[in-house]
């Protein structure tokens, strides 16, 4: 088994809670990649988190956090900045995100940090999320892209609330369409979808990626499942039924349990195989569900078989 590059954002969500009947916000550590890479870890995988942290009392928790989920800190950087806030209100087990700090932390790193030897060893790359919106970061991710001899594996994470700039969502469609052409497999939510390609049925949007040269596309449903396009037709897969507390993560859980996958077998034979393999995501998902805070939620392979027996 080799090891996995998750290259992204890391940040500290503000989660709108209660506390003796009064509004609070409870911190957590997150980010769409630093979820995926906690996931793989808790999985048994062997991960390395690539994004630049603050240099800040934050940012110190961060690392700890990670070093303790058994995540890899070799291409991280330290740049002058305080550690982003996600603020996260909601209206139902989906959050809502709202982002403050300027400039980002998560934004600041560049194409001259990367480790290339890392990035260059790695059995899977993965690339994703809010930060492709900067061009520091996604230039970065641009060069991991190309040097990478790994599976590619790609997760555009849309955050409506950072589009507000004229133009960023074209942007944002065109830099989706310049990953997913060269992609191993692309994961994306039906929220995603809409927000790029509004008006689309899912399974269209599937379908087009794979044009695109996607090899295989994954659109999480929420507790609809998921749809899986890794051959000629578009399959649903079912998601266990269970009492949603917090959707903090889910859809970072499902990547995460795949690329854990992929650094145990490669990409599967056919595509049954990655109906298997999205069953097994969507498991450890829903257990992400049933408990609060996202990164901290994520399951072993044993907590996963205990709660889901076949």
């Amino acid at each position: 088994m080799g090891y996995a590059v998750v290259l992204g954002e890391a940040l500290v969500d503000l989660l709108d809670a209660e506390y003796e009947g009064q509004p609070v916000y409870r911190q957590a550590i997150g980010g769409g990649p630093l979820n995926v890479a906690v996931a793989v870890a808790r999985l048994g995988g062997d991960v390395q988190f690539v994004g630049s942290l603050g240099d800040d009392a934050l940012a110190d928790r961060i690392r700890a956090f990670l070093r303790a989920a058994g995540v890899g800190l070799a291409g991280t950087v330290t740049v002058p900045a305080p550690t982003a806030l996600a603020v996260a209100t909601f209206a139902g087990p989906e959050p809502d995100f709202r982002f403050y700090g300027e400039p980002r932390s998560y934004a600041l790193l560049t194409a001259d940090h990367l480790d290339v030897a890392l990035v260059e060893g790695a059995d899977v790359l993965y690339c994703g999320s809010v930060v492709l919106l900067d061009p520091p970061v996604r230039a970065a991710a641009r060069r991991a892209w190309s040097i990478a001899g790994a599976l590619r594996v790609f997760d555009p994470n849309v955050r409506l609330r950072l589009l507000g700039r004229p133009g960023a969502l074209a942007r944002l469609r065109e830099v989706v369409a310049e990953f997913a052409a060269s992609a191993h497999l692309v994961k994306l939510s039906t929220a995603d979808a809409e927000v790029l390609y509004p008006g689309e049925p899912v399974e269209g949007v599937a379908a087009y990626l794979r044009e695109l040269g996607a090899g295989t596309v994954v659109v999480t449903l929420g507790a609809a499942g998921a749809l899986v396009a890794a051959g000629p037709d578009v399959v649903r897969i079912p998601a266990p039924k269970v009492r949603a507390v917090d959707a903090t993560g889910a859809g970072d859980s499902v990547m995460g349990a795949l690329i854990a996958d992929l650094l145990v077998d490669g990409e599967p034979a056919d595509p049954a195989g990655w109906q298997q393999r999205v069953a097994f995501a969507l498991r450890v998902a829903a257990l992400v569900c049933e408990s609060s805070g996202g990164a901290v939620a994520m399951p072993t392979r044993a907590e996963v078989s205990r709660r889901f027996t076949d």
